[in-house]
């Protein structure tokens, strides 16, 4: 019998649409999924950037007004910039009932005025009869208001968090605070939304009694990534100086492109000696000449000519003058097309929660010390837009005191962390599910995996259910935050004391109510998504991981470029990631620039493959071996079909490892991203 043959080429990309497609009541995938729950009196939604959440809350914001009792609404947003993603809004011709809609007396975040104004408006809105039901603000208004507003002011009311990482369970964070004085002292509800809902200080976002009480949902960038209709690719790029980085910086700026230009802070490295706002001036004279100046908007939009002849606009964020800043926040609120925009300076503003569609690159001077705030930088330039089929991404950082080949390994290592801990991230990641033989069989869906465990206890009740389901990665997110925890993997105790005891404390401590059964459920879901998905605690022998930093203190960092070196390795355990994600390495007089290969769909799933790979204690030669031999075998005595990793038997789940190792080795060796080491390394 003829053997079928094997196709090693065959690379398709579910473009479903789904994510953009809308249904009867004019709601996209993320929206209708979040509705589905507008019930639940706490709620908290977990989605990326333009996914929608803006118009998930309005959706159930008005289904509160009207059919749940909630008489106001709202809406905090951390800087003014994004109140604009809560404008007044068409739903009904759409097909929903109603229309969003805000009284520009109650839009706080584009209204004038101090905060002491602004806080003495939100109180009036709180405590008074108004016709308008709808009130947006920042942050820093909400907090100011809840110093003079009592507790039972928010009875029948609904609170809307936007960028729902900014609260804090400590107890001098004043978002915090007063998440918890609605939940326990008042009959208000409340929906949280956030992109990325951990935080870089180790302080958990929620304390763990009043986390339990919200409902998750969440929605991953592989389902919101699939309905993308215009981009396609992403470029990412580090451009190496020596000096300053004003005297390099016209060699990568293009003024053709919609840019956001993040100067460093003035206390970094690579700020210079000028100050912000001669930097900016700099900028602005390398792009053209200023011909006008909008002084209806503060004096901070500038109209340039370019040295072809072209007009550009151009907002300057870096200048903090109350008035400058408003006039700026207000036009960028009123954007309407394309041209309305070329160019944005900015400082520590423009990153998260920022929506400008129409931009196509961010160029970010500065080693950034956080992958979450390189993540959201990224983000600002890779939303849909129509006549935008790439984003780029351009880092300019001053040259490491090292040879060029260690600062290409470098580069690589910190490609490798940001595209791998997107996926870590759910970026594109597959689900996995985890069930005993004994549990029913579910309608199976293409973006989740099962796994089916001899022994594992199986999920006896709904909280558990949901533990699992919905919350596990914030679960593991409060593990490693417990300091027990972190001085227990940093050595100073065995394995079987982190799995036995430590672990288990903090899921008792985070959801009280279970019992000891279901605590052993969940501990046991933990250790297997966390060998299966990249071994966070521990290796697959069970020894603990060294997680901490590779650097304790400012001197030892060395200069920026070095700074951004250790940086590389700091993120995911990238050194089992073989792949290359550079294509060019332009050599300059004074300058290094390494550019990445295209970042499109194939590349981030041949990259998810790769990183799949890491779950399966297999060699290359072993999977070579069963390849030529019982892999072909079995492929001939079942027609053709392939073994599948979610078989329960696990000679045939071994076969279709070693199939998945084969063809992922050829396809990253045919797109160019296998790892070619140095003849020194």
């Amino acid at each position: 019998m003829e053997q079928p043959k094997i196709n090693f080429v065959d690379i398709h990309y579910a473009q479903r649409g789904t994510s953009s497609n809308t249904d009867e009541l004019g709601m996209r995938e993320m929206q209708a999924k979040a509705y589905q729950y507008r019930d639940k009196r706490f709620l908290l939604i977990k989605a990326p950037p333009a996914s929608g959440k803006s118009r998930a809350l309005m959706f159930i914001a008005l289904d509160k007004l009207v059919n749940q009792g909630i008489k106001k609404v709202v809406v905090a947003v951390p800087e003014k910039s994004i109140g604009r993603s809560f404008r007044n809004t068409d739903l009904k011709k759409y097909g929903f009932f109603d229309d969003w809609r805000l009284a520009p007396y109650y839009d706080l975040c584009s209204s004038t005025g101090n905060e002491s104004d602004k806080a003495g408006r939100f109180c009036e809105f709180m405590r008074k009869e108004t016709k308008s039901k709808v009130l947006v603000c920042a942050h820093a208004t909400l907090r100011n208001a809840m110093k003079e507003l009592n507790d039972e002011d928010w009875n029948d009311c609904l609170l809307a968090i936007d960028e729902f990482h900014h609260t804090s369970a400590d107890a001098n964070s004043g978002l915090g605070d007063t998440v918890r004085r609605v939940m326990n002292n008042s009959t208000g509800h409340i929906v949280a939304m956030t992109g990325s809902y951990f935080r870089g200080d180790g302080i958990p976002v929620l304390r763990t009694e009043d986390e339990a009480r919200f409902y998750p949902v969440s929605y991953n960038y592989y389902q919101q990534l699939n309905g993308y209709k215009y981009l396609k690719n992403l470029v990412l790029g580090y451009h190496f100086y020596k000096g300053v980085y004003l005297d390099h910086i016209g060699e990568v700026l293009d003024t053709h492109r919609k840019t956001i230009i993040h100067i460093p802070s003035i206390n970094s490295r690579a700020s210079t000696a000028r100050g912000k706002y001669q930097e900016v001036e700099d900028i602005m004279k390398l792009i053209g000449t200023v011909v006008e100046r909008d002084y209806n908007h503060g004096g901070g939009i500038y109209t340039l000519e370019t040295k072809d002849g072209r007009r550009v606009k151009l907002a300057d964020l870096v200048d903090d003058d109350p008035k400058t800043r408003a006039g700026v926040y207000s036009y960028l609120n009123k954007m309407k097309k394309a041209d309305d925009m070329d160019f944005i300076i900015a400082l520590g503003t423009a990153k998260e929660g920022f929506d400008w569609e129409w931009c196509d690159t961010c160029l970010t001077i500065g080693v950034r010390g956080s992958l979450t705030e390189v993540v959201q930088i990224i983000g600002r330039c890779t939303r849909d837009s129509k006549g935008k089929d790439t984003a780029r991404f351009i880092n300019m950082i001053a040259m490491p005191d090292a040879d060029q080949p260690d600062v290409k390994v470098a580069v690589n290592d910190f490609l490798k962390a940001i595209t791998a801990s997107l996926l870590m991230e759910q970026v594109m990641a597959p689900s996995w599910h985890f069930k005993t033989t004994k549990e029913p069989e579910e309608d199976s869906d293409d973006t989740v995996h099962t796994i089916v465990v001899e022994g594992l206890k199986p999920l006896s009740s709904a909280k558990t259910k949901q533990i699992v389901e919905e919350q596990l990665d914030d679960l593991k997110a409060s593990i490693l935050q417990e300091d027990l925890v972190v001085k227990a993997i940093s050595g100073s105790t065995t394995a079987e004391n982190i799995t036995q005891h430590l672990i288990p404390k903090v899921i008792r401590e985070k959801y009280p109510d279970l019992t000891e059964g279901e605590v052993e459920e969940v501990r046991q879901r933990v250790l297997l998504d966390t060998i299966i998905k990249g071994n966070d605690i521990m290796d697959d022998k069970g020894n603990p991981i060294d997680i901490t930093e590779t650097y304790e203190n400012e001197e030892e960092r060395g200069s920026e470029g070095n700074r951004m070196m250790k940086l590389a390795n700091r993120f995911i355990n990238i050194d089992k990631l073989s792949i290359n994600l550079i294509d060019t390495i332009n050599p300059f007089q004074r300058a290094y620039e390494v550019l990445s290969k295209t970042v499109d769909a194939p590349t981030l799933k041949v990259i998810q493959d790769t990183i799949a790979e890491q779950k399966f204690d297999m060699s290359i030669d072993t999977a070579i071996m069963l390849f030529k031999g019982p892999l072909k075998e079995w492929v001939a005595a079942h027609d053709g079909a392939m073994p599948s990793l979610n078989s329960s038997d696990p000679k045939v789940k071994e076969l279709a490892v070693a199939y998945q190792m084969i063809y992922n080795l050829k396809i990253r060796k045919m797109k160019g991203l296998e790892y070619e080491p140095e003849n020194n390394d």
